[in-house]
């Protein structure tokens, strides 16, 4: 996929705005992107370690320090779902061609 094709790009995170930005725009790309209507439906998303109930125990995600910016896991899943819409929006914009 788009991966193998053309250069990697990246982006240096330089504050926690930035950080926890970025964190909910990789967790909700794979609806934004039609390839799931529910994130908790999704395998290959980090998404259900930082709002399951589960401390992490079984997760290879480290959720501590992103989630310490919110009061609890809801905070964080509501934070993260609140811009899904939005998300959706701007990928029908991007794909839109001028004739």
């Amino acid at each position: 996929g788009p991966l193998f094709e053309g250069r990697f790009k990246n982006v240096l995170i330089e504050t926690d705005q930035q950080l926890i930005h970025v964190s909910r725009y990789i967790h909700i790309n794979p609806i934004v992107s039609n390839l799931t209507k529910n994130l908790n439906d999704y395998p290959w998303s980090s998404y259900s370690s930082y709002i399951s109930n589960n401390d992490g125990g079984n997760s290879i995600c480290k959720t501590k320090t992103l989630l310490s910016y919110f009061k609890n896991k809801e905070d964080y899943r509501q934070f993260v779902l609140n811009q899904v819409d939005y998300g959706k929006e701007l990928e029908k914009i991007k794909h839109l061609a001028l004739d």
